[in-house]
């Protein structure tokens, strides 16, 4: 007992001299939400009316589990972004991590954390490609409510499947999209993201908030949706000189990170929060993702 009592010192000087290593390599292994920045971008969207003033903040790509996401971790998270007073949190998918490098958190547990989460508008989610399970060689199957699904309604919070709700929001509306997730797939081949559909659901010409974990669909959406919100890249994760390798992506780099606008349709992409396979993110740092849409002061 005495020997372990003091080893215990030294492994937590040790972990301290790794972690201040990693911070000044512009890495990290543990997630320290005192470390994670916060990406600001106030978009000058046209078909988002200038007196419709929205403060969105928008949270990805968790891969929550011990030792490196884990629940304390979690919890500061929600606490900074609780502090930053948003009209409307977003949460782009990717919950759960896999167990090759680190201990899985009950979903029950995690959820609980998010339940916290508060805004005027609500918190409001959609499903990553991780949150569904994979069997076999197949690719994720789209279970009808994965565990992460039903942990985050348990907590009274909306998960998006290929369905849009209108949002009601001083004096004006908008519609509030989500995708199904684009790697997902039914049983019989379909892959679950299905954007025809969504966007039937929307009945007038109000301004369309589309939620999209994976940013590839972004290539298929056109000018009716606004402005779209994604993860899934995790800024590449490991990059080096600025350039990252490995981009889980159709497109490479087209879609790594920050605001993106093409034949004028807008698209952001967090760079996510927690890292999927190796425990590392180097030159990509974790962020949380604040949106300013419309003036301040117009309403």
């Amino acid at each position: 007992m005495m020997a372990l009592s003091k080893a215990e010192p030294m492994r937590r000087l040790a972990k301290s001299a790794l972690k201040a290593g990693l911070r000044l390599a512009n890495a990290q292994m543990w997630i320290d939400p005192a470390h994670v920045r916060i990406a600001r971008y106030r978009p000058d969207i046209p078909a988002w009316p200038a007196d419709l003033p929205l403060r969105i903040a928008m949270l990805s790509d968790f891969h929550i589990g011990e030792p490196w996401l884990g629940l304390r971790a979690l919890e500061q998270l929600v606490s900074r972004t609780n502090d930053l007073a948003p009209d409307i949190i977003l949460l782009l998918g990717d919950y759960e991590d896999g167990p090759r490098y680190s201990r899985p958190v009950a979903p029950e547990l995690w959820a609980a954390a998010l339940g916290r989460l508060r805004a005027p508008l609500g918190v409001h989610a959609v499903l990553g490609n991780h949150d569904y399970a994979p069997e076999g060689k197949r690719r994720r199957l789209a279970a009808f409510a994965p565990p992460a699904q039903k942990a985050l309604e348990s907590q009274g919070i909306g998960v998006y499947v290929n369905r849009a709700v209108r949002v009601d929001w001083r004096g004006r509306h908008f519609w509030l999209a989500g995708l199904g997730d684009l790697v997902a797939e039914h049983e019989d081949g379909r892959r679950l993201a299905n954007l025809p559909e969504t966007l039937a659901q929307i009945s007038d010409d109000a301004p369309v908030l589309l939620m999209a974990h994976e940013p590839d669909s972004f290539a298929e959406i056109g000018d009716r949706v606004a402005l779209t919100i994604s993860g899934h890249h995790h800024r590449g994760q490991i990059r080096f000189f600025g350039y990252a390798p490995v981009v889980p992506s159709l497109y490479r780099q087209r879609f790594l990170h920050g605001h993106i606008v093409e034949k004028g349709r807008h698209l952001i992409v967090g760079s996510g929060l927690g890292h999927s396979g190796l425990p590392l993110r180097l030159d990509a740092p974790p962020e949380i993702v604040m949106i300013e849409l419309g003036e301040p002061n117009a309403s």
